[in-house]
């Protein structure tokens, strides 16, 4: 296939399901150029009903779990004709669009591994009419990895450095690292909470669905009794490739440690934070002793209070944003699925066995035709 000219569309909400991110790429010699980006929000309630259900609060029977899979396509689809509004007289021109779909579990291990995301691809498909590349990540669960995270080749592409070990942090709802090797070699996982757990926290005390800033959390004081406990998830010991996401560190987890029901809800914020800085630095500290810088992207990099706790967390190792080396850290994840919807029309894989633990490389994702 001769795509030389073509542009690819990605589409994104994370797990903090902020918003659907979208990218509108361009690729030369194989690496994406983002042109044009935008995050189109949720309505209100289905954001909250996609948390309810993503945290296990809410279970869903088969006729609301199909309802769900097309509320969300259509908002899916939504984004993607808002970026095409934008810039007039592209439509034709892009080849494909990679949706990543909305992640309601992850359960990459035990007798019965999977992973789901929903969207209805082929309602994105029909009312886009441009072929969506969707499912992306459960072939690399059907060969034994764990279908995350998928970032770690584009970082690679985009910000290694011959010689120099660096780190890109992924600060979304949940934190996830990529450690660029002086050798060459690429090691990613997820971490821990990021985001995940202080938008919650905040949304539930505060009624607003982030902590603006880091304006909550500095209200309040660090509990080092229950900051311990909570480290203490057996969860932060694992050795990679390891993921992990918003079915195991949630509200009703966070409430099975001590001191959360007697502690000022501000205490908890900053304890929270705290937690997402710490156990960043130390899995850093741990698998990446020798890096000499960390790239961060992802919402997280817009709350100060966070990105101050995390550079003093990985102090002498220099901390900043990927926009500081021509990235922008809000669309970089969209920007990944646009390039892995490319590798998927060329039959190429997608994943990195030594990232993920899959036997082997895989191409990812399946094809949904728009009306010809």
């Amino acid at each position: 296939m001769n795509d030389a000219s073509a542009l690819y569309l990605g589409l994104i909400s994370g797990t903090s399901a902020d918003g659907i991110d979208a990218a509108l790429v361009r690729f030369e010699n194989d690496t994406p150029h983002l042109l044009d980006a935008l995050t189109h929000p949720w309505p209100d309630a289905l954001r909250v009903r996609i948390l309810a259900v993503a945290q296990d609060e809410t279970r869903l029977d088969l006729d609301a779990y199909g309802r769900l899979d097309v509320a969300i396509g259509q908002c899916f689809a939504e984004a993607a004709e808002q970026l095409l509004a934008r810039n007039p007289g592209v439509r034709s021109g892009v080849r494909a669009l990679g949706s990543h779909g909305q992640t309601l579990r992850h359960r990459p291990s035990g007798e019965h591994p999977f992973t789901l995301q929903v969207g209805d691809p082929s309602v994105i498909a029909e009312r886009c009419g441009i072929d969506v590349v969707a499912d992306f990540r459960r072939a690399d669960v059907a060969a034994g990895g764990q279908g995350a995270p998928l970032l770690p080749a584009v970082h690679a592409m985009l910000l290694a450095q011959t010689g120099r070990t660096r780190v890109v942090l992924n600060l979304g709802g949940i934190a996830n690292i990529t450690v660029l090797g002086a050798d060459g070699s690429v090691v990613g996982f997820d971490t821990g909470p990021a985001n995940g757990l202080m938008d919650a926290w905040c949304l539930r005390h505060l009624g607003v669905p982030f902590d603006a800033n880091g304006g909550f959390a500095a209200t309040g004081r660090v509990d080092e009794t229950l900051l311990a406990s909570l480290l203490s998830d057996p969860y932060f010991a694992l050795p990679p490739p390891k993921s992990t996401g918003r079915e195991h560190f949630h509200l009703a987890w966070l409430e099975t440690h001590p001191r959360v029901d007697s502690l000022p809800a501000a205490d908890v914020q900053a304890t929270l934070l705290e937690l997402s800085a710490r156990s960043v630095a130390d899995a850093i500290t741990r698998h990446a002793a020798d890096a000499v810088d960390v790239l961060a992207c992802g919402g997280g990099v817009h709350n100060a209070v966070l990105m101050r706790r995390l550079g003093e967390g990985l102090a002498p190792r220099s901390l900043s944003s990927t926009a500081e080396h021509g990235i922008d850290p809000d669309y970089l994840e969209a920007t990944a699925f646009a390039w892995l919807a490319r590798q998927r029309l060329l039959g190429l894989p997608g994943n990195l066995p030594a990232v993920t633990g899959a036997r082997g490389p895989r191409v990812l994702g399946a094809i949904y035709p728009a009306p010809r």
